[in-house]
């Protein structure tokens, strides 16, 4: 950057730095969404188009930033977990924030002709984002079952809002309708009134997306591997011809008349030496290095998040 005399004022930019040895997840929500989804006539209670661009953009960011190792999304928003280790940008909060979601808007934007062919757009969509630290593992996953539990309740919600609006209610009674009730009266609604089983419907308006990455094996280390395997059994193959071969020559010389007294001590050192030279010369196979989260293929799912076995089957999120 060039010298100035006018360069003083760069004193005035505050450092904002996260701090270390924290989880870092950045949480991004649409900005006057309720009028932009009016606007761009998405379905009720869910579009299932709008719902895969929103994906579409959280795996955007994931491709950009590797250090973004879990993202999950419902309606307008979506929350991407960093590593606990990361460096991005020198953890700086704004930095973070900022490239995040604009990156995010984006892929939304350049993405949404695929999703909306014959829905332009009337207006650019704008998000919010920001930035928040958790010191463990307990809280970033209290904090992604908060989500998925408000996704529940909002989408259980919602589902019975627009039954009723649909059935000829007014947004004000319907409202009034649902006043009170709770989830078992809900779902009671919705089967007696509506034939609909809140449990058999889609589970992505049920518990959200979730983005996270596949390990996947390369084709050059299974290869290595194979080689590693063939050479070792062939190796282990020679040792046991040549400890075979040592113990002719042992019950050839005791058997033999001329046999002198060492020749016992002989072979058995022969015997020992062959073994450990041609078992000691097997490739030493490296321990893999343990997955990071960092690569591989970006699949969206649609789980449990709340329970252990999403976290157990990854252990790598809380590393």
């Amino acid at each position: 950057m060039a010298k100035s005399r006018f360069e003083y004022v760069r004193n005035y930019e505050l450092p904002d730095p996260l701090l270390p040895g924290t989880f870092i997840v950045v949480r991004i929500d649409g900005r006057g969404f309720h009028k932009f989804s009016d606007t761009h006539a998405f379905e009720k209670p869910n579009d299932k188009r709008a719902l895969d661009l929103m994906d579409r953009a959280a795996r955007t960011v994931m491709q950009e930033y590797r250090d973004v190792i879990l993202a999950f999304g419902e309606s307008d928003e979506y929350s991407f977990l960093l590593k606990k280790n990361t460096k991005l940008y020198n953890r700086r909060r704004s930095k973070i924030s900022s490239s995040i979601v604009s990156l995010f808007t984006s892929s939304y934007v350049f993405h949404w002709p695929s999703y909306f062919p014959d829905n332009p757009l009337k207006y650019p969509p704008s998000f919010d984002s920001r930035a928040v630290m958790y010191p463990g593992e307990r809280e970033v996953r209290d904090y992604f079952a908060w989500r998925q539990a408000d996704t529940h309740i909002n989408n259980l919600y919602n589902t019975a809002f627009w039954a009723l609006v649909k059935d000829g209610q007014s947004t004000a009674e319907a409202n009034k309708t649902l006043q009170g009730t709770d989830s078992k009266d809900k779902n009671e609604l919705l089967f007696s009134n509506f034939g609909i089983n809140y449990n058999n419907l889609p589970e992505q308006y049920r518990k959200g997306s979730i983005c996270v990455r596949r390990p996947v094996l390369s084709a050059d280390a299974d290869t290595s591997s194979q080689q590693v395997a063939g050479s070792s059994s062939k190796q282990r193959q020679d040792a046991s011809r040549a400890i075979e071969g040592v113990s002719y020559l042992s019950m050839k010389d005791t058997s033999s008349s001329t046999t002198t007294d060492g020749t016992e001590e002989a072979v058995d050192q022969a015997s020992a030496d062959t073994t450990n030279g041609l078992l000691g010369k097997q490739k030493k196979v490296k321990k893999p290095k343990p997955y990071e989260g960092i690569d591989g293929e970006i699949v969206v799912v649609y789980e449990d998040i709340i329970r252990d076995d999403f976290w157990k089957e990854r252990p790598w999120l809380l590393q």
